[in-house]
């Protein structure tokens, strides 16, 4: 599928740039808040990707991190636009920023292509590992072409859960509340800095779930068709199927998707 292959080539160039900043003073600014930043290379990353995709596909639409604001529409506008319209790329240029700016190995490339708001083709790529993961709908999950399945846990007391730390305290705060009913139900919880990776991790069956509130359709759309394609699970945190709009997500490997949203009523 040339989709597949376009948003493979633009994650692995995205990677090597990436990579070629690291170690070089990386200068950061402050978005929402304090615990929200962005650098010059998240930047460079998204007009590679963004520029890619314009000389390939003209008249696609690109839903990016880092210039979703600048028309002045609201994010929950842009997203429901998005919902609607046929062949959006979504792209999160690095995810798992605050990994890069410390030198820590583990952030990812993330690229989506959605039509009316189903996931086409999803692709995380992990340049520090050299891991691509991804999917197309209806043809399964891959890494590095090998094919991927969710794990067969069939309990929260043999599973090791993941989940991330977002940048709004409202949501932090809903995050503590589920590592607190967690932590007695689960084998362990890991944090390992990349929304994209935990989704792909659960995918690739190295995470038998995942659950993270305040995220944006950028950080999950390619790793929710992955955890997909691979068997598993894709919901909001009360149960509701995925979409696009999904803010506080869960995925699992399908068996355990009951008892970890029990966690957070």
């Amino acid at each position: 599928m040339e989709y597949l292959s376009l948003a493979q080539s633009l994650a692995r160039s995205a990677g090597e740039l990436i990579l070629s900043k690291m170690g070089e003073g990386i200068l950061t600014e402050e978005k929402s808040s304090s615990f929200d930043v962005v650098t010059e290379v998240d930047k460079e990353s998204e007009l590679l990707i963004r520029k890619g995709i314009a000389d390939h596909y003209p008249d696609h639409r690109f839903l990016g991190e880092e210039e979703t604001y600048l028309n002045g529409s609201s994010l929950e506008e842009i997203v429901a636009d998005a919902q609607s319209k046929p062949y959006v790329w979504i792209v999160d240029p690095i995810d798992g920023t605050s990994n890069f700016v410390q030198g820590i190995p583990g952030f990812t490339v993330s690229i989506a292509l959605a039509c009316e708001g189903e996931m086409l083709v999803g692709v995380v790529y992990d340049p520090c590992a050299d891991e691509m993961f991804w999917a197309v709908k209806d043809q399964g999950a891959f890494l590095n072409g090998n094919r991927i399945r969710v794990s067969d846990k069939e309990g929260l007391n043999t599973s090791v859960i993941a989940t991330g730390f977002p940048s709004s305290m409202e949501a932090r705060l809903a995050v503590y509340g589920g590592l607190g009913k967690l932590i007695h139900e689960c084998r362990t919880i890991r944090s390992l800095g990349s929304a994209a990776r935990h989704l792909a991790y659960v995918g690739a069956s190295r995470l038998d779930g995942f659950w993270e509130n305040g995220l944006k359709a950028w950080d999950v759309a390619a790793g929710a068709l992955i955890v997909k394609e691979a068997g598993g699970q894709v919901s909001d945190t009360a149960g509701n199927p995925y979409s696009l709009e999904v803010t506080d997500i869960a995925a699992s490997n399908a068996r355990i998707h009951a008892p970890l949203l029990d966690c957070f009523k």
